[in-house]
């Protein structure tokens, strides 16, 4: 497997852009050979088994491979506005967030610095670090790079964004999405097995795959779930998210600059019904606003 300082560059995800980022050179992520982070803190707007009461230990890292159009973290996806931090940092981050109560461990598009929170996570453990560990990913990732993750994290929770080639390759740049992610997800399922949830119902082993509805989409919304539910059935669980928010104005994808309207998202959740989808999350009330999105400000850094 390449990975990040070796010769051939930078293979840690399916861009395969070959790199030299321990050298310097910022790979199609936006990232060198830094560790890059905008926010290390409780975050309480996860799904219920994820952030609980208690909140999860959210670690956002800066850059990412996918870029799609309507990002609500472009801030640091393309801005990378962050703080750039060392690994001993970044273990002892961990262990901060396990002392202030966190739920879990939650690290948010991290893909492209799996080497390096490999090394800090075996430096937390080695300081009495439990909490269990969740992916929190787009799914566009390489087979390679999760099978390092194997064992090192419970929860893998992916974003399945897409089943249309076209619309991944209009929106985030990457006709190949689709069956990179499906093959990503079944990779992360095989390694975690059905969900498990503790006695106070916060999950601990299994995967989440996420779905967010996309304004004028619902069609592929439907195909999505259509996958899901078929190939998987309850052996994972499905968020079904309506809190799209349009941060940019989308010129040549005009339907991306209004929210998701109610009829739109109840078009989606009674196909699931109809599907015979029990084990899920979908969101309630009002929730499309941009006061989901964390502010970036280098808490807990």
């Amino acid at each position: 497997m390449r990975g990040m300082g070796e010769r051939e560059g930078c293979g840690l995800c399916p861009r395969l852009c070959g790199a030299d980022r321990a050298g310097g050179e910022k790979g199609v992520c936006g990232a060198d050979g830094r560790i890059m982070v905008a926010r290390a803190a409780l975050h309480m707007w996860e799904e219920p088994c994820i952030s609980g009461e208690r909140g999860s230990g959210a670690v956002f890292f800066c850059g990412c491979p996918l870029h799609c159009v309507f990002c609500q973290n472009h801030e640091i996806s393309s801005g990378m506005a962050g703080k750039e931090i060392t690994k001993e940092q970044l273990s002892r981050i961990f262990l901060s967030l396990q002392d202030q109560g966190a739920a879990n461990l939650n690290l948010v598009t991290a893909s492209h610095y799996v080497p390096q929170i490999l090394e800090a996570l075996s430096q937390a453990w080695k300081e009495g670090f439990r909490l269990p560990v969740v992916y929190n990913s787009s799914a566009y990732e390489q087979l390679k790079t999760l099978a390092m993750l194997d064992g090192a994290v419970d929860v893998y929770l992916p974003d399945l964004k897409y089943m249309d080639p076209a619309l991944a390759g209009s929106f985030s740049h990457a006709p190949d999405y689709p069956g990179t992610a499906m093959a990503a997800i079944e990779e992360m399922v095989k390694q975690t097995g059905p969900c498990v949830f503790d006695a106070e119902g916060y999950i601990i082993r299994g995967t989440i795959v996420r779905h967010l509805i996309l304004p004028g989409h619902t069609r592929d919304s439907m195909a999505v779930l259509d996958y899901l539910f078929h190939t998987y059935g309850k052996d994972i669980y499905i968020s079904i998210m309506s809190q799209y928010t349009p941060v940019r104005h989308q010129s040549r994808y005009p339907e991306l600059n209004r929210r998701l309207t109610q009829r739109e998202y109840r078009k989606v959740l009674d196909h699931a019904q109809t599907l015979g989808i029990e084990n899920g999350y979908y969101q309630e009330g009002s929730t499309a606003q941009e006061s989901f999105i964390p502010a970036f400000d280098l808490e807990g850094l």
